[in-house]
């Protein structure tokens, strides 16, 4: 089955922005985490990170007509991007919702998240490990 990691804006920085909110692991290493687990899983995983709004919009889209299950984890989009939004509210599969930091527990500003009401379910707080239990989730309902 394949499923989609799609990363929003400055998640290509991983590794070097922000370290102590962020974490140490680079985006290759994420995406290297994600392909590895996928396939211990039964998933073919395919992972893209964009800093366009719209190319996240098209992936989305893509995934849709896909039927194909998404992590996502749309970054500082989270908070006020309804287009995203509602990309998101046209998945047919699951969708679960990723954020490394605990975003509950930083600016109020990053408290709520518009994705957060389309997603299946949302993981935050875990680090990089977030990753791995949305694709043992999306693996235990595709199967």
């Amino acid at each position: 089955m394949k499923s989609y990691v799609f990363n929003g804006v400055n998640l290509g920085r991983l590794g070097t922005r922000q370290t102590d909110v962020y974490g140490l692991t680079s985006y290759d290493d994420l995406v290297a985490l994600c392909v590895k687990t996928g396939e211990s899983l039964g998933l073919e995983v395919e992972c893209r990170q964009t800093d366009a709004e719209h190319e996240l919009v098209a992936w989305l889209h893509e995934a849709a007509d896909e039927a194909a299950p998404v992590v996502l984890n749309p970054a500082a989009w989270s908070h006020y991007s309804y287009a995203v939004r509602d990309a998101c509210a046209l998945l047919k599969a699951p969708l679960v919702e990723v954020h490394l930091s605990n975003i509950h527990a930083r600016e109020e500003f990053r408290h709520h998240s518009v994705v957060s009401a389309v997603a299946t379910g949302v993981i935050c707080g875990l680090g990089v490990e977030g990753y791995r239990l949305a694709l043992q989730y999306i693996a235990s309902r595709v199967s």
